[in-house]
């Protein structure tokens, strides 16, 4: 006899779901726009967000959904803001203590074009000090370190802050500072 631990009687099986209907013109605004309400958003992940959507519940308007337009429609009525989703990224990622590399990253990702990624870049540049002095607070390196770290401790810690995505001069300046010592900003601007 096997012991029932209760699980399975609380697990009874459901019915099947009932298939969603394919999509059509009307369907397909009413997702982008609860979209772009729910969600911060580039252009290029609201159009994955549809393009997944259609594969799973297909398409039963006439000829091919009309992504593009709808994504410039978006755009048009500032729903969709490339340029401002880079910034609050980047904000967001430096505030957290990751580095220029890592910014440029997750824009990259994100879809969004050079030439709105700009002012993102440029902030992530000027916040690359402060970001990376985040990142060793929160994880307790270089002068925020309890003790002087051994080699192998070093060299870990170097490897995740240059993964956050700092420079490898920056970092290991951090990375050298004793515990309690205060950073001197000034050169560690001219490493970054």
């Amino acid at each position: 006899m096997v012991a029932d631990c209760g699980t399975n009687m609380a697990m009874a099986a459901r019915p099947p779901r009932k298939p969603r209907p394919p999509l059509n013109a009307s369907k397909l605004d009413e997702l982008a726009l609860s979209y772009v309400g729910r969600f911060a958003t580039s252009r290029a992940k609201l159009l994955t967000y549809l393009r997944r959507k259609l594969r799973e519940r297909g398409w039963s308007g006439e000829g091919e959904p009309p992504l593009d337009r709808l994504a410039d429609r978006l755009v048009r009525l500032g729903y969709v803001d490339d340029r401002a989703y880079a910034l609050s990224r980047a904000r967001s990622l430096t505030g957290r203590g990751y580095g220029v590399r890592r910014v440029r990253q997750a824009l990259n990702l994100a879809g969004i074009a050079e030439e709105e990624a700009g002012d993102a870049r440029e902030l992530a540049e000027a916040e690359a000090v402060e970001s990376a002095l985040r990142f060793a607070r929160r994880r307790s390196l270089g002068p925020f370190a309890h003790e002087a770290p051994d080699q192998r401790h070093r060299e870990r810690a170097m490897a995740a802050m240059i993964r956050a995505g700092h420079g490898f001069g920056l970092t290991r300046a951090i990375i050298n500072l004793n515990p309690g010592e205060i950073p001197d900003f000034e050169m560690l601007s001219n490493l970054r």
